[in-house]
């Protein structure tokens, strides 16, 4: 019996116990009760096919993945409802059979604990799928992270949307009453700049949210619904519309309900009282135009002021974690959480933002016909910040001094039409950029001349928009869809100060090869280095001493909060025992 005739005679998926039941006791059934044995010597014979299709296609995109069994084992990886295909099947294909769930997702679906079981596993495929698609960690997860995340799950489905306990905390206030915070107390995010910054400032907001005991409810403006999963079990983190705060996606620097402002009218005393009746909330303004008195969130007595406060409603468009850090009340919590200090984003990232089925399509569609069966992926994200359109030839002579210099990329041969090599590798480059001038130009290289290795490079480009639209629903939805492949690749060349940079990188786990920021349109000299940390970079942190009350470089307080390569006034989290 050749291998194909084994794997058509693999059994097919097991049915749950209760369908295994009925078949073995219908009439006419072929095995009787003896039916359920008969899958044990089919899946041995399906494991042994694999083992010879790895050995014989050794190399090829099968061997890579490592095989992949229909069966018996497919049913462990259900959360809930059965296999019946469809939108289901989105995966990695290997062979005429289409998707098969391989056994890497069965062993690591919920990441090592991070995610919680129990979803429904069609409501958002890729929640449980991700695994198929990109590296193990080598990030280690502390089982007191994976402790507080359990015990936040429990508090957001407590008090969530639609809970009697909501409901209460709504009518308080509505009503403006001098209400004290109690077990259930709200930090409220309002979506605001780019998607890149959104996803950076949810991300410290939960944070915080943790650190304080605080529910996290997202404005669903800007289309969150669309682009991410819900990521708490049996409940909702998007704030209903009927929020009676109506205002609050008006707030800026200016409004008189900041706490900044509260405190530069000396409305909040120094011991944490107010002048006239408490606030039922507050507003934290923490964007980029923040002034000094908005920055004193960042100090010991700020915090013990807003522990006060049931209802915060937060406004950033900066990665506002690495101050977090140097709050004294915070530190010893933060260092139990993430005893690997650089790794916060990467595990608070695969645990928020799960694609939706919508985008996941458009991830899996383009890894699957594109990227899946290269040897190496190379990931290339361009950001030019400049008021003219481009393409601009200092930032491909950047590019290509990056990825040359660093090896990432094969020289080409101009002098001979063929290279022929025994052993040829294949390499997909995988660009993005709002101009598809890079990736013509780069691509039209490679295709007119040979590499000196020999290798097979191929360039893709999902979308060139242009210009940013972060008001557009599907223009999210593809930056989204880019930023998560980009995570797929085994390499990658960022470009500084850009988010989407940071949050590809801060997915993948890996360091990635930073492009400096030109200068009057100059190639910088060196043109990238790889980044200390997969850390993002804080654009505006305050440079504020709260102890001694005066102006200091809090880049330079503790060891693990340092300045960023790409903006030397910004902060990231650095692990010490790297350097």
């Amino acid at each position: 019996m050749d291998i194909k005739e084994r794997i058509r005679r693999s059994p097919p998926p097991m049915p749950t116990p209760h369908a295994v039941g009925e078949a073995a006791s219908a009439p006419g059934h072929p095995h009787g009760r003896k039916g359920r044995v008969a899958v044990l010597p089919l899946s041995i014979a399906a494991l042994v096919a694999c083992g010879v299709m790895l050995l014989l296609l050794a190399g090829g995109s099968a061997a890579r993945r490592g095989c992949q069994f229909s069966g018996a084992d497919r049913t462990t990886l259900s959360s809930g409802g059965d296999d019946r295909g469809g939108l289901d099947q989105a995966g990695p294909r290997d062979g005429e059979h289409g998707t098969m769930l391989s056994s890497k997702v069965q062993r690591d679906r919920l990441i090592g604990g991070l995610l919680a079981p129990g979803f429904d596993k069609h409501s958002c495929i890729s929640r449980y799928r991700s695994a198929l698609y990109r590296k193990e960690s080598p990030h280690l997860i502390s089982t007191y992270l994976l402790e507080r995340l359990r015990e936040h799950e429990v508090l957001q489905k407590k008090c969530g949307p639609n809970t009697e306990s909501y409901k209460k905390a709504i009518e308080q206030l509505k009503s403006g009453q001098d209400i004290m915070a109690g077990d259930c107390n709200y930090l409220v995010w309002v979506s605001y700049s780019g998607l890149g910054n959104r996803i950076l400032t949810i991300a410290s907001a939960f944070l915080y949210a943790i650190l304080t005991n605080r529910v996290l409810l997202v404005d669903g403006d800007k289309g969150t619904a669309d682009l991410f999963c819900e990521p708490f079990p049996e409940t909702s983190w998007l704030l209903p519309p009927d929020f009676p705060i109506v205002q609050f996606k008006n707030f800026s620097i200016g409004s008189p309900e900041s706490y900044g402002n509260m405190v530069k009218a000396e409305a909040i005393h120094s011991d944490g009282s107010f002048k006239g009746p408490k606030p039922a909330f507050l507003y934290l303004h923490l964007a980029h135009d923040y002034d000094d008195y908005d920055k004193l969130f960042f100090c010991e007595h700020s915090q013990q002021h807003l522990q006060k406060i049931p209802w915060l409603i937060l406004r950033s468009d900066n990665y506002f974690v690495p101050s977090l850090f140097l709050i004294p009340s915070y530190q010893e919590e933060l260092t139990r959480l993430f005893p690997q200090k650089d790794v916060v984003f990467h595990h608070l990232g695969r645990y928020l933002f799960h694609p939706t089925n919508v985008v996941w399509g458009l991830i899996t569609r383009y890894y699957d016909s594109y990227l899946a069966r290269a040897d190496e992926k190379l990931g290339i994200q361009i950001r030019v910040f400049d008021t003219e359109t481009g393409p601009f030839q200092h930032v491909l002579d950047q590019v290509l001094d990056c990825t040359l210099k660093e090896k990432l990329l094969p020289e080409i041969n101009a002098q001979q039409p063929i290279i022929s090599t025994g052993n040829i590798r294949s390499k997909v480059v995988l660009i993005t950029s709002l101009n598809s001038g890079y990736y013509e130009r780069i691509r039209n290289m490679y295709w007119e001349h040979p590499t000196e290795n020999g290798e097979i490079i191929s360039f893709h480009q999902p979308s060139h928009e242009e210009h940013q639209d972060s008001d557009k629903k599907m223009h999210n939805m593809k930056a989204w869809a880019e930023i998560y492949l980009l995570s797929l690749s085994d390499v990658m060349v960022t470009s500084a100060w850009s988010t989407f940079g940071y949050v590809a990188q801060g997915l993948s786990g890996s360091k990635t090869w930073l492009m400096f920021k030109p200068e009057n349109r100059t190639v910088p000299n060196p043109p990238c280095r790889q980044v200390m940390s997969i850390e993002p970079c804080f654009h505006a942190p305050p440079f504020y001493d709260c102890k001694t009350r005066r102006g200091t470089d809090t880049g330079k307080l503790v060891p693990h909060v340092r300045h960023c390569e790409d903006m030397s006034w910004g902060l990231k989290l650095v692990d010490t025992g790297e350097l």
